[in-house]
Formats: structure tokens, sequence, C-alpha cells
């Protein structure tokens, strides 16, 4: 199994695990032609594409997607703040009810934003293990076990915030959105060391801030805390990302 990055951040986001015979898109938030860039055009090989929420970063491109025949999987909530209506390859998810997708087995878990009903996701294959994606959450409520790979936000650093405040370079109002819809590098750090990670292979950090985060510390910190392989979510990146070396 392999992960490729096809954006991440607040510009647009999309993930894709995938091997020769199956496929799972995370976020619909790029032109389904970058997608056929890295995946080639044979989309019956992608069993589904999962919406965390609503937001245009994430969802922006969802109609290309759906038109080429690629099943579409969100809450409830997200499906009705994207607008799609009834159509027969929309699918709508509830928390913590595990579904299968072909060769996928997808749990999804309610998160932490301003969205109508977010969701993170458990995806599980034979090949890549369990793995947790959460992203646009400022804490996951959750402990997972049994985690081998995992893509969690890590999008901004306290200070940083504070002194892009403290200059005029940001908004005392988008300080307090980003508090209670995002991920700090200490929360991720804290999070990350509350689930047994003895079996975690790589740790992907996702959705960083352009202007808050800071992406050589970050990976240096999370890092040092975990003792794992750390990547940062810039696109282009393409890793294995199997349950083990």
């Amino acid at each position: 199994m392999k992960l490729s990055v096809l954006a991440s951040g607040s510009a647009g986001n999309g993930y894709v695990l995938y091997n020769d015979k199956t496929a799972i898109v995370l976020e619909a938030g790029v032109h389904i032609k970058d997608l056929y860039k890295m995946y080639g055009y044979d989309v019956k090989r992608i069993a589904a594409c999962l919406i965390t929420h609503e937001h245009k970063d994430h969802c922006g491109f969802v109609d290309q997607y759906l038109e080429a025949g690629i099943p579409v999987y969100a809450s409830a909530g997200t499906i009705k703040g994207m607008e799609l209506g009834e159509r027969h390859n929309v699918m709508p998810l509830e928390a913590l009810k595990t579904v299968h997708i072909g060769e996928w087995t997808v749990t999804p878990f309610p998160t932490q934003h301003d969205g109508k009903e977010p969701f993170g996701y458990i995806v599980t294959h034979e090949e890549c293990g369990n793995v947790l994606f959460a992203t646009d959450t400022y804490y996951i409520k959750y402990r997972f076990t049994n985690l081998n790979n995992i893509l969690i936000e890590c999008n901004y650093v306290p200070e940083k915030l504070d002194d892009n405040v403290a200059s005029g370079k940001l908004h005392p109002l988008v300080k307090r959105r980003t508090l209670k819809s995002h991920m700090s590098l200490p929360k991720c750090i804290e999070t990350l060391l509350e689930h047994d990670l003895r079996h975690v292979v790589n740790i992907v950090l996702i959705h960083l801030s352009v202007g808050n985060g800071d992406p050589e510390l970050m990976k240096q910190e999370v890092s040092l805390a975990t003792g794992k392989r750390v990547f940062v979510a810039d696109a282009g990146l393409a890793i294995d990302f199997n349950h083990e070396f």
C-alpha cells in the first residue's frame, strides 16, 4: 500500500491510499485531473472518496468525483452541507458505525470543528492496517487501538499564532476560530502520546497552516516525542504505507 498527497492545507486537501487493485481517496478538495495524474483514469479501482466536512478546501470538487463515478461517503450533515441532494453514489455514514467498502473497512467518528457534522475516519486494509485520519479538529475525544499508520492535523504553533496577532498579521477573531477548530502542535503531540504507538509505522502531519505553522519544527518535535517516522504532507509526497516495515 502507498500514500500519495495531492494537496494539504487551506487551499485544498486530497490524499490517496492505494495499491495496484484498489484505492480510497480522502477528501475531494483538489481537481479530479490531479487524481487522474496520480492514479490514472481507471476510477473503477477507486472504492470510495471519504469527506470529513463541507468546507470547500475539503469538498470543493466533489461534483467532479461523483460525475466520474466515484462513490462519496460522508456524514448526513456533511452531505446536506455540500448540497448534494439524493444521488445513487452519495452514501451517508453514521458515527461509530463500521461499513465495508470492497477490500476496505471504514469507521467514522465525530471530530471537533465548525462543520455541520464533521467526521474523522479509521480506514482499514490488510496491507496498510488501521489508519487514523483526523483533520480540522482541535482535539480528538476518542482513543483508538491497534493503529498502524496515522494522518493527523498539526495546524499551528501557538507562539507563532500569538506573534501574528500581536504584529497585526492576523485578526484576533481568526485566532479565536483557530483555537476552536484546528489542532495545535502541542495538542497533536499530546493526542499521539495518548495512543498506543507500538505498531505505528508512519505519522503524517496534515493541514499545516502556512502562516502559523513551522513544518521543520513540527516534524522534529513530533519525531522526538514519538520516536516514529514522521512526514509533513506536502503536495507530491508519496510513501510506502504498509502495516509494517
